[in-house]
């Protein structure tokens, strides 16, 4: 308990025991005249865990509560109450359903797929795009080799006659 405004530490915290602790004798400071009432308390307190264990839910049961939770009663509504499963209360013929990101991620995979398929067969209007130009450019390749050969040709046809 607190001394008033001077620490018993200079470098301690005031540490002030809720009615919990001094019940359970956890305490910091507990008068040794209470020994008495905590033997009879720790009796009723475990002649009732024993019959409220039998009762209570598997999801209240060791849920240490934080802060101000022990003292005061607090229902949200928000809040979520984690759910522990059995290995034989699992159902493996149950899907789980995906969030909505995982959705997303999916349905964008699928639709690149799709689209590299069409591109492959040549269906959308960037292959087709592609494809015309890459005529056009073995075309003109063509017609350079031809006239590179046309050419070559020529000049043999020259060196020919130079030599006669």
């Amino acid at each position: 308990m607190g001394r008033g405004k001077f620490k018993g530490k200079p470098t301690g915290q005031r540490r002030f025991s809720s009615a919990a602790d001094i019940l359970a004798g956890t305490s910091a400071a507990r008068p040794r005249s209470f020994k008495q009432k905590e033997a009879e308390y720790e009796e009723d307190v475990e002649n009732e865990s024993e019959e409220e264990s039998e009762e209570e839910s598997e999801d209240d049961a060791d849920v240490k509560k934080k802060g101000t939770e022990a003292v005061i009663e607090v229902d949200n509504p928000n809040r979520v109450r984690p759910k522990t499963l059995k290995a034989r209360d699992l159902d493996a013929s149950k899907t789980t359903e995906l969030s909505r990101r995982e959705r997303e991620e999916l349905e964008k995979q699928r639709a690149h797929e799709r689209y590299m398929r069409l591109q492959e067969q040549g269906k959308t209007d960037q292959a087709r795009k592609d494809l015309d130009r890459l005529a056009l450019i073995r075309q003109q390749r063509e017609e350079a080799a031809k006239k590179r050969e046309e050419e070559k040709a020529a000049r043999d046809a020259k060196k020919v006659e130079g030599r006669k």
